[in-house]
């Protein structure tokens, strides 16, 4: 099992000592979210909660995701960093291919990128991009990017994007995308790919979509031996917990461990002392 700490709702100047003592302590990597910008007033609902009102409050700090993983990469060395998650569709295909292959060109390998296809209309429209068919777009943008990541010439005509022959340097390591969501349509996306990122969710929630996506991986004959499954879990807490979700075929575990010892609100040093302290409780070292 795999243990990622999340930056989510974390004050951004916390972030580079929050990475470097998970590298030190020995957590496998860091899970960092994204959004643009947090519009006051929404018409579509937070898909994610019974009410549809949002998870945080205004004026979280949401960092850019790429210039937040080019930041820790370089105060790291073994740390991988996974995004949770980034909507492609919601940017043109070349920038976000750039930003994405610096910072995995900068980490050494070490980017995972988790996307998903997104659910706030308005953050759409403000970007300049169409909500409608993004689903689509995302699928042929991640069949772009990959192209525009590999060395040499690129040339590609699909339904959205049509690319003349052109390089884009400098060219990253490989980069597994894993795909975010709880929809079926969002597990079958999953499936084509190289894994799966749940939401908040319970243990049992999460082995029902492992044992789709096995269903959906084995219908076109793959295996979920090289299949990634990250999720926070909302309901494990010890040892046993953790070695159930792992025999189940999750493979990672996104948390903030602090949260178990001091709160959403602990202050940076006891933010560290939490991440050792759940270290030393799960027997992880």
């Amino acid at each position: 099992m795999r243990f990622y700490v999340s930056t989510a709702f974390m004050d951004t100047r916390d972030a580079v000592e929050i990475a470097r003592a998970a590298d030190d302590l020995g957590y496998d990597g860091m899970g960092i979210p994204d959004h643009v910008v947090n519009l006051e007033t929404l018409s579509t609902p937070y898909p994610y909660t019974k009410d549809g009102s949002r998870r945080w409050e205004a004026f979280t700090d949401w960092p850019d995701p790429w210039v937040m993983i080019g930041a820790l990469a370089l105060v790291t060395t073994r740390l991988k960093f996974v995004t949770t998650v980034y909507l492609p569709a919601m940017r043109d295909p070349y920038s976000a291919a750039k930003a994405i292959g610096t910072a995995a060109y900068l980490a050494g390998g070490r980017l995972e990128l988790g996307i998903g296809v997104g659910w706030c209309e308005e953050e759409f429209e403000l970007l300049g991009q169409s909500f409608a068919r993004r689903g689509r777009r995302t699928d042929e943008m991640l069949e772009l990017m990959k192209q525009l990541w590999a060395p040499g010439w690129t040339e590609f005509s699909g339904e959205f994007y049509s690319t003349p022959r052109l390089e884009m340097e400098p060219s990253p390591p490989p980069i597994p995308i894993y795909v975010g969501g709880l929809s079926d349509i969002a597990l079958r996306r999953a499936a084509r790919h190289d894994g799966w990122i749940g939401d908040l969710i319970s243990t049992e929630a999460a082995v029902a979509r492992v044992e789709r996506l096995r269903q959906l991986r084995t219908e076109t004959g793959l295996t979920m031996d090289d299949f990634t499954v990250i999720t926070p879990l909302t309901d494990a807490f010890t040892p046993e917990h953790y070695a159930r979700a792992q025999a189940s075929g999750i493979t990672g575990v996104i948390t903030m461990p602090w949260m178990f010892y001091s709160g959403p609100d602990a202050p940076l040093a006891e933010k560290i002392d939490g991440m050792k302290r759940f270290r030393k409780d799960l027997a992880l070292d």
